[in-house]
């Protein structure tokens, strides 16, 4: 329960950070808006025609008597537009990632500047740092995808599938955006989408606290818009803990804006005691 309230913690400073920071938040809105505008395209044309595309697939039902023909195809429209949402919250964040690589990359530097004082860089040029990130977001979309078949099929169970899959759903969703989001200042410190994983699978609650409310609220219209800098900024933070830094972040006027935890990790990215991987 205390790494789930850390995780949370983490979401609700990086939304305080960029609160504090106007100019930051601005910028980072852009990219939201024009992956929501896309992916709302694709949702309601979906809402639209699902049906036709389920009765198209379910042709072996034309002979069944009524009302079974319109029960299954009803339920199996529902299951589809909701592994619809499910795959559109984690590739969102993919999708927008890549189209504001370059504002959210600056964006997490000026959170480590704001603890730290310095930022890490990678070295790579920008079209490399895109490049990597293409292919991990391709890498982690692919496992999630996996991830939503395997969740669609377990809907079919008889109330399990109706009220603790869903449940789950936002679990493994909420994993999969933070992976996302802690990427873009993971990879400046060099750490490959292999050892970004070994990180968050050895801290499971830390990732949960805080993707699994994300992934909730990004259900709701416009939200993740607003979100996603705020996001990125508690993303940062979280990586930093990871990594074992220090995430007590200080604002302009010198406050300290404190640790989720009340504590603080020696800067510098020192090894934790478990033994997790460092930036490479």
């Amino acid at each position: 329960m205390r790494e789930l309230g850390r995780g949370f913690g983490y979401l609700v400073k990086g939304q305080r950070w960029v609160s504090q920071h106007g100019k930051q938040f601005g910028w980072g809105l852009l990219p939201g808006l024009i992956t929501l505008v896309l992916y709302a395209a694709a949702l309601v044309s979906l809402a639209l025609w699902g049906t036709d595309l389920v009765s198209w697939a379910t042709p072996f039902a034309d002979d069944w008597s009524d009302p079974w023909p319109g029960l299954l195809r009803g339920f199996l429209t529902v299951l589809l537009f909701a592994l619809a949402l499910l795959l559109s919250v984690v590739t969102f964040t993919a999708v927008t990632l890549v189209i504001g690589e370059p504002f959210y990359e600056s964006l997490s530097e000026q959170v480590d500047l704001s603890v730290a004082g310095f930022a890490p860089e990678s070295g790579l040029p920008l079209w490399r740092e895109l490049l990597i990130s293409v292919r991990d977001s391709l890498r982690i979309v692919v496992r999630a995808a996996l991830w939503g078949v395997l969740l669609f099929g377990l809907g079919f169970i008889p109330v399990v599938g109706q009220t603790a899959i869903p449940v789950l759903g936002f679990f493994v969703t909420g994993f999969f955006l933070v992976e996302e989001l802690t990427a873009v200042a993971l990879q400046r410190r060099g750490v490959r989408l292999r050892d970004r994983l070994v990180l968050l699978r050895a801290r499971k609650s830390l990732a949960w606290g805080f993707g699994a409310p994300l992934a909730v609220a990004f259900l709701v219209p416009f939200v993740a818009v607003f979100l996603m800098p705020g996001a990125v900024a508690g993303a940062t933070l979280m990586a930093r803990d990871l990594m074992g830094e220090d995430t007590e972040a200080t604002d302009d006027d010198g406050e300290d804006a404190g640790d989720p935890d009340g504590g603080a990790n020696a800067a510098g990215g020192a090894p934790r005691p478990d033994g997790a991987p460092t930036a490479r």
